[in-house]
């Protein structure tokens, strides 16, 4: 059995890609802020039950393409250090990874990469989920706001 060690420069190399990781994730979910913000603006007031689940679904699918992209930044490097067979090959094994449902796929001289990946996306992950949770809890206020508004119009009691 090989014994495995942790050297310094896979603390380096993992480091920079958490740092990475997380400065793609920090800038892409402000942009998803500002974007989703300009949009209720230009459409104020956004009351639509359609219109306001689709901005949480087009945030959604924003938020998962700059995951794509963050995974896409370890396959690349995966590439650039010769440890996977191919792109599809690095971008699936990462992509497992960092959902956390995969290990176990580089060299031993790199698998302390495999842990930190599951933890840029654990952290990502979750700021994610704040992210949906605020977007979605908005929406839901408003709806519930305009319902008790037409409740109060058409004179019933409100609940």
């Amino acid at each position: 059995m090989d014994v495995y060690e942790i050297k310094l420069h896979e603390v380096m190399w993992g480091g920079l890609l958490v740092a990475i990781t997380m400065a793609i994730h920090g800038t892409g979910m402000f942009v998803i802020l500002r974007f989703v913000e300009s949009l209720k603006e230009r459409f104020a007031p956004m009351e639509s039950f359609f219109g306001g689940l689709g901005l949480v679904i087009l945030a959604s699918i924003m938020i998962v393409m700059v995951n794509i992209l963050e995974v896409m930044v370890w396959m690349l490097f995966f590439l650039l250090k010769d440890v996977q067979v191919n792109h599809s090959t690095a971008f699936y094994n990462g992509l497992l990874n960092y959902t956390t449902l995969q290990a176990g796929y580089l060299p031993l001289h790199w698998h302390l990469l495999e842990p930190l990946l599951g933890m840029a996306g654990l952290l990502t992950i979750a700021w994610s989920t704040g992210i949906l949770y605020m977007l979605a809890q908005d929406f839901q206020e408003t709806q519930l706001k305009k319902r008790r508004r037409v409740r109060e119009e058409q004179g019933q009691p409100s609940r």
